[in-house]
């Protein structure tokens, strides 16, 4: 917990202008991000929720003498709504109501607006210095973060343990994919490449940690020159002989507040430096500005080499999808017939905690991959929402459920959500919905695509079954996962904004189209699919997850045969998946969930 319930953000806020006074800004920005602009980030690092308490994984605020502005994006609205009064913030959507512009408007000239340079990347840097052109403000980066300053009981900095990551599930040694990283930037003539993404130095280096929850990476900076030496920054507390011995020989331990420096050091007046401008902090812009070198911005050099798979990772992607399949059908098993027991309904928390059971029986299970979601009736419209431990809200007989949830393996990543309905009456127009979702994921799941498609060119498709019912979500349609590093993998999404990353056979990702109306009911179906080439060149959606569809809530007459063709081949194929491994109590009603559909 950051803090306790109930805790004065009126006073923290306060205490926060009154630093900003005190080192002379007008404003503050305070990202989500940490120095390494990651979605996930340590409880030390989490300097957004401490100072608004809204708890979501994107979003950002601006502190000003007369408010507080909050902005979140789709997912988070009711959220943010919940979790941070009025009276003290303003709510913004981050993307129709833009912060730069917003900023922009109520910035009066002379107005020094502070930001943690390591905690802002050079894109959003951009963006602001671009809207306040012409307003007489500047934006100004600070020596200290001064919200570290009013946080008095601020956790300390993760030291979490680094392991090795054996080559039997990599499939590449480490000196293999630094020799090739390294062959790419002298063809780019490039003396030096930045990296600041921990699950791109995990990869790399073939290593995986535990700094922050869920994600198998450990903090740390790296540098890569064009000869192959390697710059690691990271706390030798998290170091053991296991993890040095098996380092290349050009890998050199440094201390992570040496990152600066060294990179100042080692670079020089011309010198071409790659670094990622969605990814990277600011300061290591200004230090290439002040050294006279030449940044080149390159969106996601390494981290589209890591986002195509190789065999053993695939392989290793494919058999932790049947493990966690089984679980999940397992789970689906108990609460279809935990739910009908009137006398003590169970809970949301407690499907949370039993999905996680299941999993912790499967071999080679590590832990979640993300915080599950799980949600009854209208706590599933909040895209991220997440139950609390003295947490009582029952699933009902009558209700609806939704469950999105993951796992970390010693193979692969897993994630998936499934949407529940226990009997014949449901809210009004659920059914309709949740046929449209389901219409929505099979026009993904079965497109066939030329290369050279992108995820914004294909993400209509998968929404018109909903926007012909005037219908839709406002969230991505699918994102990239790692193996056994992230379950937000960047750089390839599919989604409405653009995102100029080729679809490339290799790639991981999922497919997960939804609905939502607020205090109502929340309905997404989620699955992973590896993306192949066929015989001709044109490239497909290969499923990964076997969990069943519940089909009781789809309505045969919106149908095509189509459709109702893939849910019988697929519900044909999770039997033979999963149904060999699964208790007599799960077979039973998997055989019955995967039962043929007609018109």
């Amino acid at each position: 917990m950051l803090d306790a319930p109930g805790t004065d953000r009126s006073a923290i806020v306060s205490a926060l202008r009154a630093e900003l006074k005190a080192q002379g800004l007008d404003a503050f920005i305070v990202p989500r991000y940490d120095a390494h602009q990651g979605e996930y980030v340590a409880p030390h690092d989490e300097r957004l929720a401490f100072v608004t308490g809204f708890s979501g994984s994107a979003g950002m605020a601006i502190v000003t003498p007369e408010t507080v502005a909050l902005f979140v994006d789709g997912r988070y609205v009711v959220q943010a709504a919940n979790q941070c009064a009025e009276a003290v913030f303003s709510h913004h959507h981050l993307f129709n109501e833009p912060p730069e512009y917003w900023l922009a408007a109520v910035a009066q000239k002379g107005w020094k607006i502070g930001f943690d340079s390591m905690h802002l990347p050079p894109v959003w840097f951009d963006r602001f210095e671009h809207g306040l052109e012409g307003s007489g403000a500047a934006m100004v980066a600070t020596a200290s973060n001064p919200v570290d300053a009013v946080w008095t009981d601020q956790p300390a900095a993760p030291q979490g343990q680094i392991e090795p990551f054996p080559l039997q599930f990599s499939g590449r040694a480490a000196g293999d994919k630094i020799s090739d990283l390294a062959t790419e930037l002298t063809r780019r003539e490039a003396g030096l490449l930045v990296e600041t993404q921990p699950d791109n130095i995990a990869w790399l280096l073939n290593v995986r940690g535990s700094d922050v929850a869920f994600n198998p990476v450990p903090n740390s900076f790296l540098l890569l020159q064009s000869s192959g030496q390697v710059h690691w920054f990271v706390s030798d507390q998290k170091l053991d002989a296991d993890v040095t011995d098996h380092m290349p020989e050009n890998v050199s331990v440094q201390a992570p507040d040496g990152f600066l420096s060294t990179l100042s050091d080692l670079t020089a007046p011309g010198q071409a430096v790659i670094f990622d401008p969605d990814f990277s902090p600011t300061a290591v812009k200004q230090v290439l500005e002040r050294t006279g070198a030449k940044g080149v911005p390159v969106n996601g050099l390494l981290s589209k080499t890591k986002a195509r798979k190789n065999t053993t990772e695939l392989e290793g992607l494919r058999a932790c999808h049947i493990r966690d399949g089984i679980a999940w059908t397992e789970f689906c098993a108990w609460l279809a017939a935990q739910v009908q027991k009137q006398a003590e309904p169970v809970t949301e928390r407690e499907a949370e905690q039993r999905v996680l059971a299941f999993r912790r029986a499967q071999d080679g299970f590590i832990h979640e991959s993300f915080n599950t979601i799980s949600a009854a009736d209208g706590n599933a419209a909040m895209c991220h929402y997440a139950t609390e431990a003295d947490n009582t809200v029952p699933i009902q007989p009558r209700g609806t459920y939704l469950l999105d949830s993951g796992g970390q393996y010693d193979t692969g990543t897993t994630d998936a959500t499934r949407s529940f309905s226990f009997g014949p009456q449901r809210p009004d127009g659920y059914d309709r919905a949740y046929t449209a979702v389901f219409k929505a994921f099979h026009a993904l799941a079965t497109l066939r695509f030329p290369a050279g498609t992108q995820g914004h060119h294909i993400d209509a498709i998968c929404r018109r079954p909903l926007w012909d019912l005037g219908l839709d979500y406002d969230h991505g349609t699918g994102h990239g996962i790692g193996h056994r590093l992230s379950v937000h993998e960047h750089p390839q999404r599919i989604g409405k904004p653009y995102n100029p990353v080729d679809l490339m056979p290799g790639m991981v990702m999922s497919i997960e189209p939804g609905y939502y109306e607020a205090g109502r009911f929340g309905i997404r179906i989620e699955n992973l699919f590896e993306i192949v080439e066929a015989d001709d060149g044109f490239l497909e959606f290969s499923n990964m997850t076997w969990i069943p569809i519940q089909t009781d809530m789809l309505m045969p007459d919106m149908l095509n045969q189509l459709e109702i063709d893939w849910i019988n081949d697929y519900h044909a194929k999770v039997l033979r998946q999963v149904g060999p491994h699964l208790s007599p109590l799960a077979l039973r009603w998997a055989q019955t969930a995967c039962a043929t559909l007609t018109k």
